[in-house]
């Protein structure tokens, strides 16, 4: 019996499409400065773009790869975009690109050694390079690639519970700041924790975790007899870039036995700059560590990472012995990184960090944080030469926050508060730029992620001017109606 359903094209159409591809892809990055970085559509625009049956017959490929090339990416927000300033940025290379292309196209399994010993070697050096880039130490530490900061964060709640807990985790007590990336608290609600026992922290002044107030907390909790498990510091929060005091927190939690989890997701990676090494001081204490190679590490999406200290934690916590795998399981150096994590599939995320990094080198990488850096501060100095904006948070780690506020003005918070919504709202309607809003200390604010390589600060000056431009169109509303 043969199946004529084989879901293939012939060599040539194979080569064909695939010059398509590269070619599209090729053209997208050669020419992203001259697009606009702000994808803009409603449901029903979308509905009337692809909403339609299943085909129960196929198409032309070339015209599928047509119409998916003018409608889809074209309606989809440019991450990589040297003006896409909002949120965190992915600016991602090239050779990542076609790594993940090439680790889709040969389809590597990555879960365990027996499938792919070259994928899981692949992931054991790399790993071995962010160990040594961290202080973590070389032969004891581990870790394992995830999809994202997300799921680093839940596999080290997970990690931190079942080594500290154990099975009962019904008094222990969990502690984070009030700027916490959102993904702690879902991973922690994800594995049942109870509100009763998360602890989130005040920050003190300059948005960084509150020590006092968890020492007193941690007193309290053991005096009302619960369990303090974990803490959850904070390297490079997502509103300002702040890094918590992590070697106060780490001396914390060595004396009170608690699992020190830091949430480096989004400041981890510039350890690898002068100035980002300072503000890292002591993150080479933490039990656990989230990095996110997607973001500062210019990788694709999805790629994230969890670090530890001690690599056994991991596989006490994820390994299975299911009888289907009775036969894969190798001797104790070859690593089965579906023992190390959630996942049992898993595709070959390594390959992409381990191209780029060989093909430009660490110095490139540590060039482009170094810029990142340098560009977000003069930023600030430019903002505090001009009458026209004040800034709210200085730049750190390559965010800065500010507002329009003209000193020649007496505009009340509330008025303030609406002029900045404005600009914010006008500027992602112009597609020029993305640049939201957060909330700082009650303000509405503007704030900038500046961690592409490729944002100049001509960027950054053409997009204050559309800024001041539409200052100008709300101010003069705002006079109107008085």
């Amino acid at each position: 019996m043969k199946s004529n359903a084989r879901l293939e094209l012939s060599k040539e159409e194979m080569k064909s499409y695939g010059y398509q591809i590269i070619d599209a892809i090729v053209e997208h990055h050669a020419t992203q400065h001259e697009k606009l970085p702000v994808a803009l559509g409603s449901r029903e625009e979308m509905d009337s773009l692809f909403l339609e049956e299943a085909p129960e017959k196929g198409s032309d490929p070339s015209q599928v790869l047509n119409f998916v090339l003018d409608k889809v990416m074209t309606n989809s927000a440019n991450m990589a975009h040297p003006r896409s300033f909002s949120f965190v940025p992915g600016p991602s290379n090239y050779v990542s690109v076609m790594a993940d292309a090439l680790a889709t196209g040969y389809n590597i399994f990555s879960g365990g050694w027996a499938a792919s010993p070259a994928a899981a070697e692949l992931e054991i050096v790399t790993i071995q390079w962010l160990l040594k880039i961290f202080g973590f130490p070389k032969k004891k530490g581990g870790g394992i690639f995830t999809s994202g900061g997300s799921m680093a964060n839940l596999t080290a709640v997970v990690t931190a519970r079942r080594i500290k807990c154990g099975d009962d985790f019904s008094k222990a007590v969990i502690y984070l700041s009030d700027q916490a990336h959102s993904s702690n608290i879902k991973a922690i609600r994800v594995l049942g924790f109870k509100k009763e026992q998360i602890r989130i922290i005040p920050t003190d002044s300059e948005l960084k975790f509150s020590v006092n107030k968890l020492k007193n907390c941690i007193a309290k909790d053991r005096l009302e007899g619960l369990y303090p498990f974990c803490l959850i510091a904070t390297a490079g929060t997502t509103n300002t870039g702040t890094v918590d005091p992590l070697v106060e927190l780490g001396k914390i939690c060595k004396k009170e036995d608690i699992w020190f989890h830091i949430d480096g997701a989004y400041g981890g990676a510039a350890i690898l700059s002068q100035k980002g090494k300072q503000a890292m001081k002591g993150i080479e204490k933490a039990d656990s560590l989230t990095v996110d190679p997607h973001k500062w590490f210019f990788q694709p999406y999805e790629m994230g990472c969890l670090l530890v200290r001690n690599h056994k934690n991991l596989s006490n916590t994820f390994t299975e012995k299911p009888e289907y795998l009775r036969d894969i399981e190798g001797n104790t150096s070859e690593i089965n990184f579906y023992d190390h994590g959630i996942q049992l599939t898993r595709r070959f995320r390594a390959l992409k960090f381990y191209m780029s990094l060989k093909t430009f080198g660490l110095k490139e990488f540590r060039d482009a944080i170094t810029y990142n850096i340098d560009l977000a501060e003069e930023v600030e100095t430019m903002l505090r030469g001009s009458k026209s904006w004040e800034v709210v948070f200085p730049a750190t780690l390559a965010v800065i926050n500010f507002r329009y506020n003209p000193i020649n003005k007496k505009y009340s918070e509330k008025e303030l508060d609406k002029i900045n919504q404005y600009i914010s709202g006008k500027v992602m309607d112009s597609r020029k730029a993305m640049l939201v809003t957060t909330i700082l200390n009650g303000q509405i604010v503007l704030r900038m992620c500046l961690i592409n390589p490729r944002t100049t600060m001509k960027d950054v000056t053409e997009t204050f001017d559309l800024c001041k431009r539409y200052a100008k169109e709300i101010e003069e509303q705002m006079t109107l109606t008085k």
